[in-house]
């Protein structure tokens, strides 16, 4: 491809984009196709000559975007959001154009110092302390694939912090600690490092938040079997119901336990603390005071494109001290000098995308207050969904709304008389799980997802696509309204026989 139709292609790579998103609210949110389909629809094998790119660009359309899940469709309340701005897939263009690894300074000035600039940009944005900022000197911010990633990255340097201090620990007593709402990446940190992992309870009448006593009760617990805790990675907003760990009570205590590293997952929530009447929930103050690392991504709510999880630190020689391999060959005498940042020394990987060129574009374009005003409509849309909930005789929230996600689930019905035997939280789940398999069919127009809040079974709804309007959020209220009184209708039957 030359440049003239490179020049054509990009065209028409732009005019189908423009289109795709014109006529997104009418296309189904989930993907209809069936597991398979795209393998039994390509060739086994590469061609063996080239072919045009106009057919291949016809095949986007006919073979690729059938398969797709539409994250940015309006009625897309599933998982949390993941963003698609115009802004951002420009961002990503141009960083394409410019291809490189940006292992180092040398190898493009521009990628690491841009990334310096965006990352010091959204911790100023969202409220964070100065000793987070890249311009400290100390601390610094970077940006990594995912906070499944970041989790991941943290505890390599919690480790390393825990054995400088601690040299005659065994690898074998160290334990990562998280509660039993924490997301998925604290258990697959432990696996990747090969360490034991802790979970801790946590209950609803904490609204499901890590209180400081239950931290003491398990720190007593292990150090007295001979283990040895060394990170514990809290969340604020938490998958399954965007729950909150009492990040003061866990500072306080971990006071007592300074070899303990503090992480703060806030993949969801963290970008609402841009307004400042989100920073008391987000706990932004005890993070500032406690909090060792902390991790958000805007590739979420945060209207940058996937991938942008923005992790900071209180100490980047703690990073560098865990994951600096300096080769001969990747040696320049910038970072010799100490006049760099060499960010291949803060993350897993050598190579690294230029990713902070989207980041860049987004705030711009989009400044702090029109961030804000994004953050803002989302909550406003899901406090009038709860109210929807709330005025149901048939639904009850399960949890208090956190920000931009209600969880909620279907009450028995009053008809229904439990027998001796019968458990009522096993009735409600069963009646939910029927509710939301009836939803579940209708993914062609509606995609949420459930959880499992202490062994009760829920249903999320989460908002957050940037399309997504009021009068979504009424269809939607429609089409959950009508599945509930067909699931209903069918599990009172089906017991009717069964008893």
């Amino acid at each position: 491809m030359d440049i003239e139709e490179f020049r054509k292609a990009g065209y028409q790579a732009i005019d189908r984009i423009c289109d795709y998103y014109a006529s997104l609210q009418d296309r189904p949110v989930v993907s209809q196709v069936q597991p398979g389909y795209l393998v039994d629809a390509l060739p086994s094998s590469p061609p063996e000559e080239a072919e045009d790119f106009a057919s291949i660009a016809d095949d986007f359309q006919k073979l690729i975007l059938p398969g797709i899940t539409h994250w940015q469709h309006p009625n897309f309340f599933a998982y949390f959001p993941t963003a698609a701005s115009f802004e951002g897939i420009l961002g990503d263009l141009y960083s394409s154009s410019v291809s490189n690894p940006g292992f180092n300074w040398l190898s493009s000035p521009a990628c690491t110092e841009l990334e310096q600039v965006v990352m010091d940009w959204c911790a100023k944005l969202i409220g964070l302390g100065d000793h987070f900022l890249n311009k400290s000197g100390v601390g610094g911010g970077v940006i990594q694939t995912t906070a499944s990633e970041a989790g991941i990255v943290v505890c390599v340097a919690a480790r390393a912090r825990y054995i400088r201090e601690n040299p005659d620990v065994k690898l074998e007593d160290l334990v990562i600690y998280t509660t039993t709402q924490t997301h998925s990446l604290g258990v697959k940190a432990g696996l990747v490092l090969g360490l034991e992992v802790r979970t801790i309870n946590v209950k609803a009448e904490d609204e499901y938040g890590l209180r400081g006593e239950a931290l003491r009760q398990a720190l007593n617990e292990d150090l007295a079997r001979g283990k040895r805790p060394f990170v514990l990675i809290a969340t604020v907003g938490t998958t399954s119901s965007g729950a909150v760990d009492n990040i003061e009570e866990i500072g306080e205590v971990l006071k007592e336990h300074p070899s303990i590293w503090l992480h703060v997952d806030s993949a969801w929530a963290g970008v609402a603390m841009a307004c400042p009447e989100y920073r008391g929930v987000g706990k932004l103050d005890a993070i500032n005071k406690y909090a060792e690392s902390y991790d958000t991504n805007f590739h979420k709510w945060g209207l940058v494109n996937f991938d942008a999880s923005m992790l900071w630190v209180r100490s980047r020689k703690n990073l560098t001290d865990a994951l600096d391999v300096t080769p001969e060959f990747l040696r320049t005498k910038q970072h010799d000098a100490g006049l760099v940042v060499d960010y291949r020394n803060w993350h897993l990987g050598l190579g690294r995308r230029f990713r902070s060129l989207k980041v860049w574009f987004v705030l711009r374009r989009y400044g702090v207050e029109g961030f804000r005003r994004h953050i803002r409509e989302g909550v406003e849309l899901n406090e009038y969904f709860a109210s929807l909930v709330r005025a149901s005789p048939d639904f009850e929230l399960v949890t208090t709304p956190s920000l931009a996600l209600s969880v909620f689930r279907l009450k028995l019905p009053s008809s229904i008389v439990l027998g001796e035997q019968e458990d009522a939280l096993a009735a409600l789940n069963s009646l939910n799980r029927a509710f939301h398999t009836r939803i579940t069919a209708e993914s062609d127009k509606i995609f949420l997802t459930q959880t499992m809040l202490n062994d009760k079974f829920c249903v999320r709804f989460a908002v957050g696509a940037q399309r997504t309007k009021k009068e979504h959020i009424d269809k939607a209220w429609e089409l959950i309204q009508a599945s509930a009184r067909a699931a209903t209708a069918e599990w009172v039957q089906n017991r009717t026989h069964s008893l």
